[in-house]
């Protein structure tokens, strides 16, 4: 028997004892499935599972191919894998980052609202920048219901903080109050099913995390191209307004919103003023050793041209020590 609602849950940094936290409170007879993104590395050993299914009663599971959703069951993203949920289950996906990140939450939650309409709850925890804000949107826009922790007591509060701005959300808690209120939520009988409408771009987005060529979803035709570069692989990035919020996917599916575009052009930034300083450092340890005792008449030139060179390394690591994060 197919659930008839599903909680998607999103975090990041924090996320771990947010996520332990939460699952210590869920009744092993939880009456609906849940599901969680977190972001990891992709070369994370994938043994969350493991820790959560220690602090809990439900039992916790890494999807890692096609999974039938069943209430009390509290399933996890796979490390370098997004989670998308598709009629009675979950399916691992490797679709282009978005915001930066495989796993990401706006596939997950996106998906969830394709699928659930009002029956999905969308939940939004501790982690900075603000993957997550998109798909939220989603959840609410098709009936759903969206909560949101307490950025006041979240160990990194720019993940709620950007939900909260963004989102007319359901409910604002803590984490002590989160167990009950899902508890509360998931005990209510479902409503009557009421027919609803899923938005092409969502059913376009959806898709592309399911690995479906992004131009054979049409997406062209609803992005407008802005005069930014990919950073993950410097195409043309299409701009695209989404409920007054602008947000960028490129011709290969990477898709980012702005506070993510930003953070990743400033680590850009980063890599590319330490190689500048790397390339002065090599010039001038190879003129030094020009310049050295066995060295031409061309010694004196030649040590002055070092020295330069340091000059400018020197330059370039103080601007690097002084510079701040585009985003804090």
């Amino acid at each position: 028997m197919r659930p008839d609602r599903i909680i998607v849950i999103g975090t990041s940094a924090g996320g771990i004892d947010a996520l332990r936290s939460l699952v210590a409170e869920l009744p092993a007879d939880f009456p609906a499935p849940l599901a969680a993104v977190i972001h990891v590395a992709p070369e994370s050993p994938g043994v969350l599972h493991e820790i959560l299914g220690r602090a809990s009663r439900l039992k916790a599971v890494t999807v890692h191919q096609p999974t039938p959703l069943s209430a009390g069951t509290f399933y996890l993203a796979a490390p370098d894998y997004h989670l998308v949920v598709e009629p009675g289950r979950l399916r691992a996906t490797r679709g282009p980052k978005e915001n930066r990140f495989r796993p990401a939450i706006d596939p997950l939650f996106r998906s969830a609202a394709q699928v659930f309409g009002p029956a999905a709850i969308g939940v939004i925890l501790t982690g900075n920048l603000d993957d997550g804000v998109a798909g939220l949107a989603t959840i609410k826009q098709l009936g759903g219901t969206t909560i949101v922790q307490d950025p006041a007591e979240a160990a990194y509060p720019s993940m709620p903080e950007n939900a909260l701005r963004h989102v007319q959300v359901h409910y604002k808690t803590t984490l002590a109050e989160l167990a009950p209120l899902l508890n509360r939520l998931a005990a209510m009988p479902p409503s009557q099913q009421v027919p609803f409408t899923v938005p092409e771009l969502v059913n376009m987005e959806v898709n592309i995390a399911k690995e479906q060529h992004p131009r054979d979803t049409g997406f062209e035709a609803v992005g407008t191209p802005s005069p930014y570069a990919c950073p993950e692989c410097h195409g043309v990035l299409l701009q695209v307004e989404d409920g007054g919020r602008v947000r960028f996917r490129c011709h290969t599916g990477h898709a980012y919103s702005t506070e993510s575009l930003i953070a990743d052009v400033d680590e850009g930034i980063q890599v590319a003023l330490w190689n500048a300083v790397r390339a002065l450092e090599e010039a001038m340890l190879l003129i030094e050793r020009i310049a050295g005792p066995e060295a031409s008449d061309g010694t004196a030139a030649i040590a002055r041209r070092a020295r330069e060179l340091r000059r400018q390394s020197d330059a370039l690591r103080a601007i690097l020590s002084d510079r701040d994060a585009l985003i804090p």
